[in-house]
């Protein structure tokens, strides 16, 4: 089972409205263990950026109305791409998966938005997985945001500074698999027999042709037999 945890940056709340897609990040997992595979793209929105969105992701600072000067470690997205140029190479990368979204309508909205634009066919809602919907039925009336779930799981997200999408995708796909049951829920739990795990066959031990003899020695036995007739007849042993 393929699954992409993923995370987008935007300039605002509302693509009806004008805001755009600055950010994808994305995490490949199967079986519930990530491949190592990413996906990770900067969009220029082609428009100016908002200060509040600035504040919460810090992306794009010549964006900024007046334009201000990149310092080091921010990204400047002047020069990156538009949508138009990398939507198809997402929606290739997607494909068919399940996608494992904190807060999903907020993203599908955004990439249903700008793949309409380009006359791409949408994502299916019900192909997006929402986490924050899991994490709210699992602890009803508790915080559900990602740093609060991660406080609660005991998951590193100290380098969370700004929002990245790459990297809440990274911290995501951990508090994902906390949600479901623990770090690779499906090991050696999994009773189907064609599942597996980073794509090997599932091993099954199959029953023994004759019993293994018994350990226990006569001695043993005796003094087990002994024990419990000083049990006396109601004793759980003589039940059995």
């Amino acid at each position: 089972m393929r699954e992409i945890v993923l995370d987008t940056e935007t300039t605002g709340f509302d693509p009806e409205s004008g805001d755009r897609i600055v950010e994808i990040g994305a995490v490949e997992l199967w079986n519930h263990v990530a491949t190592g595979e990413t996906y990770h793209v900067y969009i220029n929105p082609q428009r100016f950026m908002p200060e509040e969105a600035f504040g919460v992701h810090g992306i794009g600072p010549d964006l900024l109305e007046p334009p201000r000067p990149v310092e080091k470690g921010q990204v400047t997205l002047k020069d990156k791409p538009v949508f138009a140029k990398v939507g198809q190479g997402f929606r290739d990368f997607v494909a068919d998966s399940k996608l494992v979204i904190h807060n999903a309508s907020f993203d599908m909205k955004f990439l249903n938005a700008e793949l309409g634009w380009m006359g791409l066919p949408p994502i299916p809602m019900d192909q997006a997985l929402d986490t924050l919907a899991i994490a709210r039925k699992r602890f009803p009336g508790s915080p559900a945001s990602l740093d609060a779930l991660c406080r609660r799981f005991n998951i590193d997200n100290s380098n969370r500074v700004l929002h990245g999408a790459l990297l809440d995708s990274e911290i995501l796909a951990e508090v994902y698999l906390e949600l479901i049951g623990g770090r690779q829920p499906d090991f050696g739990l999994s009773t189907s027999a064609s599942s597996s795990v980073g794509g090997a066959e599932e091993w099954r031990p199959s029953p023994r042709k004759d019993a293994l003899p018994s350990r226990i020695t006569q001695d043993e036995r005796a003094a087990h037999e002994k024990f419990i007739d000083k049990l006396g007849e109601n004793a759980l042993w003589s039940r059995a």
